[in-house]
């Protein structure tokens, strides 16, 4: 059988980093191919090739048997190409239906037909089993049906490939199912996937092969059956990984952070105290008020009652940087919308918020920011040739290390992280566990969110769970236990 799509010798150079390094691989028809590799690994730069986004220096894209020295937007569409990013490319103030039709408008005379494009859409939606109204506003979905009209408006253009760049990230594992659900109808209907995960658990599910890429190379391809874990994510950080989890050996100091009763629009009565060195985790469902929760704490949200004690004076944060000025940082899960500025350099994200502190007559002291940027690359072992390259250069775990850098400038007591390790691969979250583990010890009070449940009960030394804005328990380490958590999480549910 020929493949419905081959790359051959792919190569791309940025600035003298070889981001494709001779890269070819096969997808057959009907195929769920996975792409994995840690963060920088050119799987990126591999599909934005085939988008058209990104125009390599050397090789060919062949497509049914026909060759191609590059693609470009129109031209990967028209063959039936579809990616559908991280970053969701929708229109929000549109209707379904129009999204799922943009650019490809019915009518005569100039005039729109909507009543056309609306049943057109109504059999786009039918053909791949989605339940959902055409008319509805895309803005008041929800991230997962974002998705779903994404592949939609796909389907709709008779894509042929079909590209899901970690399309689970923000999803419930409800969602997911319903996800990985119309993938098998796509497969049924024989188009074939390109699907990019870190999630391992994921690519066993839903893949039929596996291509391996590390350092812009493809290492291997391997069918799924018989492949075991162990040899992906070797393969992917070229060592054997022998510990996801550092050993915690945490002893109690004093109350760093005390909530006492603490209620906002999401959260009702909350009470729960942090110690210094602690890593206190935070669990619940999707939508139980951990987020609002800790927002609130740091002055991003309103409070509508209850009190908050840093070293046991009340403080009362009324914008970030008050909380800032107080001793709290937070490592948002927007790491891209709302943690780090992709378009400043590394640099100016290091030191955005203690530019007051470097500052003097309205001029920078750069040598003390050059120290400050200096010292947190080496800390952090941030992966960058220097403090000039644009944080959106970076990969995803690196850039989470600029956010935490960040904090970390700002000599926090208390470090909030929502979602560390969304989004980065394998082997950045055993380096990020790594270095929670060394800021516990070093005496930060350290609150964690995490939806991932090995890493909520692997990282922390309390875990305390919320269901539907109400603190339902508390899990001593020797509690610990999924059993546990879904239990006091589903409480209200």
């Amino acid at each position: 059988m020929e493949p419905i799509l081959s790359v051959r010798n792919i190569t791309k150079i940025y600035g003298g980093v070889t981001a494709l390094n001779h890269v070819s691989l096969d997808l057959m028809e009907g195929e769920v191919l996975a792409l994995v590799g840690e963060n920088g690994a050119g799987k990126s730069t591999l599909i934005k090739s085939l988008s058209g986004a990104v125009i390599p220096d050397a090789g060919e894209i062949i497509v049914n048997g026909k060759s191609y020295e590059h693609m470009t937007p129109s031209l990967s569409k028209e063959l039936g190409i579809a990616v559908v990013y991280q970053e969701l490319n929708l229109c929000p103030a549109l209707t379904v239906y129009e999204n799922i039709l943009l650019g490809n408008f019915s009518g005569k005379a100039g005039f729109v037909d909507r009543k056309a494009m609306i049943e057109q859409a109504k059999e786009v939606l039918k053909k791949i089993n989605i339940d959902l109204d055409p008319c509805v506003q895309v803005s008041k979905l929800s991230i997962a049906y974002m998705q779903l009209v994404e592949i939609a408006k796909a389907v709709s253009r008779n894509v042929k490939v079909l590209v899901l760049d970690e399309p689970t990230a923000p999803l419930t594992l409800t969602e997911t199912e319903l996800l990985f659900k119309l993938m098998r109808i796509l497969k049924e209907q024989g188009t074939s996937m390109i699907y990019i995960s870190h999630r391992m658990s994921e690519i066993f599910e839903v893949a039929d092969r596996v291509t391996i890429m590390r350092d812009g190379n493809v290492i291997s391809t391997y069918p799924i059956q018989g492949l075991d874990e162990a040899t992906l994510v070797k393969g992917m950080i070229g060592r054997k990984l022998t510990k996801t989890f550092p050993t915690r050996d945490f002893e109690p100091g004093e109350v760093v952070l005390k909530v006492e009763h603490l209620s906002n629009a999401r959260v009702r009565d909350v009470s729960f105290e942090v110690r210094k060195g602690e890593v206190l985790g935070i669990g619940g469902l999707v939508g139980a008020g951990r987020t609002e929760l800790v927002r609130t704490i740091f002055g991003a949200d309103p409070k509508f009652g209850g009190k908050v004690y840093l070293d046991g004076k009340e403080i009362n944060p009324r914008n970030p940087r008050e909380a800032v000025n107080l001793g709290i940082a937070l490592v948002p899960e927007d790491r891209k919308g709302q943690g780090v500025v992709l378009g400043l350099p590394i640099t100016n994200n290091i030191c955005l918020s203690i530019y007051n502190m470097l500052s003097r007559f309205f001029l920078v002291d750069t040598r003390k920011e050059n120290e400050v940027v200096t010292n947190m690359i080496g800390r952090l072992q941030i992966k960058t040739p220097g403090g000039k390259l644009l944080a959106g250069n970076l990969s995803g775990g690196n850039q989470q290390k600029v956010v935490l850098g960040k904090c970390l400038a700002s000599k926090s007591k208390v470090l909030i992280i929502d979602e560390p390790t969304r989004g980065i691969d394998v082997g950045a979250k055993a380096e990020f566990y790594k270095l929670i583990n060394e800021l516990a010890a070093s005496g930060l009070a350290v609150i964690m969110i995490s939806s991932e449940m090995d890493e909520l009960l692997g990282m922390s030394d309390r875990i305390i769970v919320l269901s539907d804005g109400q603190h339902t328990g508390t899990l001593e380490k020797s509690d610990f236990s999924q059993e546990n958590v879904f239990k006091y999480a589903s409480v209200n549910c």
